[in-house]
């Protein structure tokens, strides 16, 4: 008797809005994808469409096996409990959707599952491309879809590196470093292909998860097995420090403040800060080099450091903060408030640019990476200071660690706080900091 995996999820921007699924059936021993099914079913709440996908999704599964077991994985626990029958299905427009899905299969071949959302990433990115399909007029057509290829290659990223003998810490890093070595030298660069991502799940940035996940699959694909002769670089790293300019006037009252409005200087509070830090990196002793934003509150904070370290002050035009166009020096709400429509394309879409010719995640990607890599090659073996701003620092440490786009989003980062990340000649990255604020207390 065959056996399957259907996960399956739906999503409404808006709830109700516009929405769509997306199911896949799997092999559970080989986590091959058997079968995928996505459609865009116009304005619903997101409770019929997970149930639009998994109805979907034991559909395609019936179809290749009738008489398959099958075992259902959602993030819906709404879903998973009423089907399981330890809920009861109160809603009107639940009780034929849930009837539906029941006639599909024989009970018996059925059981669910609630998984965390975070493991249903196959699921949820067709659900979106079907979304962003709806969104031009159009349908889901498989054959533009990237989801297995991104599911694929974040499974294979969750595999564990192989390690030397038990206790040997150092042929451990070696191996794993020599991986990510594979890497990166056989996936074109996260860079290039962070510039050509498709919008994905709908909230904060959601969007391109094949920057690293297709870039991961190539690399596991050619990473060579365990003793075949890996050579990983283990001389000493580049390391920047990453230190974030002191408050300005408007850091407190968190107003968009980027490249394109008023450069305010250091407040106060902000000279403060850029003392307290300047003293904490001059007793680690460590910082050969000062690198700076061009905006003023960035080589104020810069300056404090290299008076107290001996050291010069470069001016970087790469290290700058992003343009946020006509949103400088409003808050999120009044941006919201004001800007509603664009401010939702921004947050679902790294492509998507602020309002008024600003620039996007992806342009400012593609800006920082190519001035990581020109300073790279400029300071090899050296402790470097980049003195910049919120998102240049979150870029640099999101593509250290091969991160999706929507963890620009999940990272705190404070006024003059202190992040590092060491790069190996191998082309190799390792984050050793972020937002350290000790130096403040």
């Amino acid at each position: 008797m065959p056996r399957f995996v259907v996960e399956a999820d739906g999503g409404s921007r808006g709830n109700p809005g516009p929405a769509g699924y997306g199911a896949v059936v799997l092999d559970p021993a080989s986590g091959e994808t058997l079968a995928e099914r996505a459609e865009y079913i116009g304005v619903a709440t997101n409770n019929v469409a997970e149930y639009k996908g998994l109805i979907a999704g034991l559909t395609a599964a019936r179809d290749l096996a009738p008489d398959a077991v099958v075992l259902v994985r959602m993030d819906s626990k709404l879903v998973v409990e009423q089907m399981s029958g330890r809920w009861k299905i109160k809603h009107p427009d639940m009780k034929p959707l849930a009837a539906e899905a029941a006639r599909i299969l024989p009970r018996a071949q059925v059981t669910y599952e609630w998984i965390p959302r975070e493991r249903n990433k196959h699921a949820d990115r067709l659900a979106n491309e079907a979304m962003d399909a709806g969104k031009r007029g159009e349908q889901w057509e498989p054959s533009a879809s990237s989801a297995a290829l991104d599911a694929s290659a974040a499974r294979a990223l969750s595999t564990p590196p192989p390690s030397g003998p038990p206790g040997d810490a150092a042929a451990g890093a070696a191996a794993a470093r020599a991986a990510l070595a594979a890497f990166r030298g056989t996936a074109a660069g996260a860079d290039t292909l962070f510039a050509e991502a498709e919008p994905g799940p709908a909230g904060a940035a959601t969007a391109a998860a094949e920057v690293r996940d297709r870039a991961g699959h190539t690399a596991t694909a050619a990473a060579p097995a365990a003793g075949q002769g890996w050579a990983p670089d283990m001389g000493a790293p580049a390391t920047f420090v990453l230190l974030r300019h002191g408050e300005t006037a408007l850091t407190p009252q968190k107003r968009f403040s980027g490249s394109g409005g008023s450069d305010p200087e250091l407040s106060p509070a902000g000279r403060r800060q850029a003392a307290a830090v300047a003293e904490a990196l001059a007793a680690r002793g460590t910082v050969q080099t000062v690198i700076s934003s061009p905006l003023l509150r960035c080589r104020e904070t810069a300056q404090a450091v290299a008076d107290r370290l001996g050291l010069d002050v470069t001016v970087e035009q790469g290290l700058r903060e992003v343009d946020f166009g006509a949103w400088e020096g409003l808050t999120f709400a009044e941006v919201q408030e004001r800007f509603p429509d664009d401010l939702q394309a921004w947050l679902d879409s790294p492509k998507a640019a602020p309002t008024g010719g600003g620039e996007s995640f992806a342009a400012a990607t593609r800006r920082i990476s190519a001035t990581r890599d020109r300073l790279l090659a400029e300071h090899a073996g050296r402790t470097v200071l980049l003195v910049t701003h919120v998102t240049p620092v979150k870029i640099l440490v999101r593509l250290a660690l091969g991160a999706p786009p929507e963890s620009l989003f999940r990272m705190e980062l404070s006024a003059a706080s202190l992040s590092a990340v060491a790069y190996y000649a191998d082309g190799n990255a390792s984050v050793r900091l972020l937002n350290d604020t000790a130096h403040l207390r």
